[in-house]
């Protein structure tokens, strides 16, 4: 087990290297697979694209070719008169220069004119290639991707059927679509037909195309665009496949005696989504022979039908090599990291163990009562920070023991004025009630002189006075149970006011109290809290000059002590003299006054506070020299229940 700062600074080293070790190489992994393989799977997006672009273009040149020469004055001509030979050695030029496997002429009714290929005088028969009947139908170029059966491929040349024929073998996860494996013998081909025109009246149709069953120069082509002919460990990086439905009619993929993989079907997955659904399908795929980061997409032909599907591959060894030799550089770099946490722990924790010590040698004479250990020299950096931070701490402690003495002190005090007051309540209350009622009877005699007279008075209003003293020490040690009752507070601060409105009138001083809107009902002791509110209410005349005036609030607050509550608070301003910074913490101590000598005891404040404090509020104060004084009163809007 660990025991000692320097084992346990020494593993933490090694926990927190092994812990940055392993989070790097998931982090890696993670980063890796999404922008490694993720980077080849965009690529692979982009070649499927760029393959689809290369098919275009060559539908596009073929197009192109049969225009230039349905143009040709000689040709029209040579159409209008049916001249076969003529026809001929034209469509003969044509397939040579634009390498056509077939090329055709037909009337404005469909019949043959003309072919090209060991068929090609064959005239008056009709035209069974689709897309010259689609040309002559819209009487305008079409163009894009066609399915010949065999009896098409046989018209226009039988070496063309004898080319398309694929022996079909099902390998792997694919599955055949509806029929067993045997021959396939329609051929999947890109062509173009235009309509012929003299003037504007249609006399026929050219058309053209090119075989793409066994177009390995196709593919090829493809491959090499995509990766600039890039090999990897030998093999070709890149590969590109056309299938007829899910039939591998023209590929570059070969298989594990290294011929090309001609008549195997695609995987059922990628037919369902490419074939079936219409959409593309990117991912990672086993290839009859290797892992693949692949790509696929329909093909349509030129009646919008989905009749095959365009693949583009690239190798995903090349890029599983990268991660593997990304994830051996982590290793290695999370394995020197040990060792140098290892040798860097051993010295750390002998430069760290001396303030450590100290440190702990201090915290035993603070534990013993001690308020000035002895940390040694104050360091720089986080270690002097430290030690800095642990004798503010023992300050702090010696500060708040004092406190607590002081709370002891005037907790103590409170007792002993509980107790002094329970006993000058039953000793001296009514002998001074005796002698406050015998001398108003002798103040009512009318043979008193002047001076006798002057003299009772006095002893009437000391005895007020001590009767005064004698009911604040009353209320001050007696809690008297809360009587609580919803109230609203608006009413019972508005009753108040109206109690001190002759006293402020006598004064010079203006009360205002300006009502909170929507308030609710607090559950409170109506009594105890009236007599709060005009405490704070006498208090603020007595501080009041005339002419000043005395603003009285009420409005929802929120609680400031700790946890936040919902509350209403009640706020007493007056334009008073104010009271002095110096005093403001002893307001609410027992027997504390700024008043003159026999104008006040010194309770008030206290005994509102300890009847804010039952109903679980609080009272607080703000206050500026010349300008005035604020008290606020807050109360939960969630009654005292009950308790005292």
């Amino acid at each position: 087990m660990l025991t000692s700062i320097r084992s346990k600074l020494i593993a933490s080293l090694l926990g927190v290297t092994l812990l940055v070790g392993a989070v790097s190489l998931l982090t890696g992994v993670h980063l890796l697979k999404k922008h490694v393989i993720g980077e080849a799977a965009n690529r692979v997006a982009l070649d499927l694209t760029a393959a689809s672009e290369t098919i275009g273009e060559r539908v596009q040149l073929i197009r192109m070719a049969l225009n230039i020469t349905s143009l040709g004055s000689g040709f029209v001509g040579a159409v209008i008169d049916a001249n076969a030979n003529d026809l001929a050695y034209r469509l003969g030029r044509l397939g040579h220069h634009a390498k056509l496997d077939f090329a055709g002429i037909v009337d404005a009714q469909g019949r043959i004119l003309c072919r090209m290929g060991a068929n090609g005088k064959v005239q008056g028969v009709p035209g069974e290639n689709p897309i010259s009947r689609l040309a002559l139908d819209r009487q305008a170029p079409v163009e894009g991707t066609v399915v010949l059966s065999r009896q098409v491929l046989i018209q226009e040349d039988p070496e063309l059927a004898e080319r398309a024929r694929l022996t079909v073998r099902t390998l792997g996860a694919a599955e055949p679509t509806g029929q067993t494996d045997g021959d396939e013998t329609s051929g999947l081909a890109l062509a173009a037909a235009v309509p012929i025109f003299d003037g504007s009246r249609m006399i026929g149709a050219l058309y053209g195309g090119q075989l793409l069953n066994r177009d390995e120069t196709l593919v090829d082509t493809v491959r090499n665009r995509l990766s600039q002919g890039e090999k990897y460990k030998g093999r070709p990086i890149a590969t590109a496949t056309l299938f007829l439905n899910d039939l591998r009619i023209a590929t570059n993929v070969t298989l594990p005696d290294g011929k090309r993989a001609l008549g195997t079907r695609a995987s059922a997955e990628v037919k369902t989504a490419v074939l079936d659904q219409g959409r593309r399908w990117t991912g990672r795929a086993w290839v009859l022979s290797d892992w693949y980061i692949t790509a696929y997409g329909p093909l349509e032909d030129v009646f919008g039908r989905r009749v095959g599907m365009l693949y583009v591959g690239t190798l995903e060894e090349k890029y599983t090599d990268i991660q593997t030799k990304a994830l051996t550089v982590f290793i290695l770099i999370t394995a020197c990291g040990m060792f140098v946490a290892l040798g860097f722990g051993f010295l750390l924790a002998n430069r760290i163990m001396g303030p450590v010590h100290r440190l702990i040698q201090a915290s035993q004479q603070v534990s013993e009562g001690s308020l000035a250990p002895e940390v040694g020299p104050i360091l720089k950096g986080e270690f002097g920070l430290l030690q800095k931070t642990f004798m503010e701490m023992v300050a702090a402690v010696g500060r708040r023991r004092a406190a607590s003495e002081d709370k002891i002190i005037m907790s103590e005090k409170q007792a002993s004025v509980g107790r002094l007051a329970a006993g000058v309540a039953h000793e001296i209350n009514n002998p001074l009630t005796g002698v406050l009622t015998y001398t108003h009877m002798l103040l009512r005699r009318k043979d008193l002189n002047t001076e006798m007279r002057a003299d009772l008075e006095t002893i009437a209003a000391a005895t007020e006075r001590v009767r005064k003293i004698v009911k604040g020490l009353l209320d001050f040690s007696r809690q008297t149970k809360l009587d609580p009752e919803p109230t609203d507070v608006n009413r019972l601060v508005s009753a108040t006011v109206g109690l001190l409105e002759n006293q402020a009138l006598v004064k010079g001083v203006a009360v205002k109290f300006t009502p909170g809107e929507n308030l609710p009902m607090v559950t409170l002791d109506r009594s105890q809290m009236q007599s709060v509110l005009m405490n704070l209410i006498i208090n603020a005349l007595d501080a009041t000059a005339p002419g000043g005036q005395i603003k009285i609030f009420t409005a929802p607050g929120l609680s400031g002590n700790g946890v936040v509550h919902k509350g209403i608070e009640i706020t007493v301003a007056d334009t008073g003299s104010g009271i002095p910074p110096e005093h403001l913490d002893k307001l609410f101590d027992p027997f504390f006054t700024t008043k003159a000598v026999g104008q006040g005891t010194g309770l008030g404040l206290s005994v509102s506070q300890g009847i804010v404090q039952r109903h679980h509020g609080h009272i607080r104060v703000q206050s500026e020299m010349g300008k005035g004084t604020r008290f606020f009163v807050w109360l939960p809007i969630e009654g005292t229940g009950g308790k005292p």
